[in-house]
C-alpha cells in the first residue's frame, strides 16, 4: 500500500485560564476563524468550532501528519499571542494548562457538529464544569478533579 488512509475525528476541549469569561462576543467569531486557519494550515480538516465566553471547543479531521498534542500546542500558543497582540483583553490573556481531547466515528460527525454549535444555549442549564466532567464520564476516562481544572 503507497498511500495512507486515515479517519481521525477529534473533539478538543480547552478553557480561559481561571475559566475567567474573557472571550467577548465581540471577537469570538474572529478569534474561530483564527484557530480554523491555524488547524488547516497543519493540514487537518475543520468540522465545527464554538464555545462561550469561557472556552473553546474544537471539532477536526486529524491529519496522522502530525501529533495532536503538536497541533494543541500550536493553537493555544498562537491564538494566545494574537489575543494579546490585538489587545482584545484585559491584562495578559492565558488559556489554561492542559486540553480534553475525545474521538468520534463519522456516524458521530453530525451530533457533535450540532453540539458545538449550540454551546451558548447548551451552557444556559449546565457549567463548564459539568459539561467537562459529563464527557470524561461518557468517555471512562479516570480523572482527579484536583488536577482537572484550575480554579479561580
Amino acid at each position: 500500500m503507497g498511500s495512507t488512509y486515515t479517519q481521525i475525528h477529534i473533539h478538543a476541549v480547552f478553557a480561559v485560564k481561571n475559566r475567567t469569561a474573557l472571550l467577548s462576543k465581540e471577537w469570538r467569531d474572529r478569534l474561530y476563524q483564527y484557530m480554523g486557519c491555524i488547524i488547516k494550515d497543519q493540514g487537518h480538516k475543520v468540522l465545527a468550532i464554538g464555545g462561550t465566553s469561557n472556552h473553546v471547543h474544537l471539532f477536526f479531521g486529524l491529519h496522522p501528519s502530525q501529533s495532536l498534542s503538536s497541533l494543541m500546542l500550536r493553537v493555544k500558543r498562537e491564538t494566545s499571542e494574537w489575543i494579546n497582540r490585538e489587545k482584545l483583553t484585559l491584562g495578559r490573556f492565558q488559556w489554561q494548562n492542559g486540553y480534553g481531547a475525545f474521538s468520534y466515528s463519522k456516524s458521530q460527525i453530525s451530533n457533535v457538529i450540532n453540539y458545538i454549535q449550540n454551546q451558548e444555549q447548551h451552557h444556559a442549564r449546565k457549567s463548564f464544569r459539568e459539561e467537562y466532567l459529563d464527557i470524561l464520564e461518557k468517555f471512562g476516562i479516570d480523572y482527579d478533579v484536583r488536577y482537572m481544572l484550575d480554579d479561580i
